[in-house]
């Protein structure tokens, strides 16, 4: 994990794209996050999207925004993810669930630095970087056909593995203390340490 931590903090000082790849719960948006404060762009917005969690009829607004009457229901203009974080950077969760579509719009934003609203004409250029991350195997996924091998390299110029918590079983009674520290705020408790039991 510090070696890890380690090339984090060499790549927040670039604008390269990072794929964070690791199991669920691993703290792929911390890590993400602590790439943000350490950048230049600390000062610009970090917007997260689980791409996971919204349908994919929706993800596409979401990431580029629409016009008014883009679709039925669009009754008013909505700002995308990639404008809200002009100057900062968008951290895109769960990058493996996204369609084939969408994956080659989101490719043109890596390539041009533009991207189009629903139902705009027009193109608008960002300035923002890119962070992905995701639990699922991308290489199979490419050689599956579910994920495009062009979009795979441009999100994979720095890969970032976060090792599961089975390989840092010390880190287990620090989180853990961490976390009772958290809830005995929460919770108006005092609970100030855990049995051998527990830990174990």
């Amino acid at each position: 994990l510090q070696e890890v931590m380690n090339v984090a903090e060499r790549v927040a000082q670039t604008d390269c794209t990072v794929l964070i790849t690791g199991e669920s719960g691993t703290g792929k948006d911390l890590l993400a996050r602590a790439i943000h404060r350490a950048s230049d762009r600390k000062e610009g917005a970090f917007v997260p999207l689980n791409c996971g969690a919204i349908p994919e009829n929706l993800l596409e607004s979401e990431l580029f925004g629409h016009v008014r009457g883009a679709f039925t229901g669009a009754v008013s203009a909505r700002v995308g993810r990639f404008a809200m974080a002009e100057g900062g950077t968008v951290f895109l969760d769960e990058i493996g669930e996204m369609s084939l579509n969408l994956q080659a719009k989101l490719l043109r934003v890596l390539q041009e630095k533009e991207f189009s609203p629903v139902g705009d004409s027009k193109t608008y250029k960002c300035d923002v970087r890119i962070l992905a991350a995701t639990n699922c195997d991308l290489e199979q996924m490419v050689d599956d056909g579910r994920f495009r091998a062009d979009l795979y390299w441009r999100l994979n110029v720095v890969p970032l593995e976060l090792p599961s918590l089975a390989m840092r079983s010390d880190d287990v009674e620090e989180l853990a203390l961490h976390f009772v520290g958290k809830y005995n705020e929460k919770y108006g408790r005092t609970i100030e340490s855990l049995s051998e039991e527990t830990l174990s």
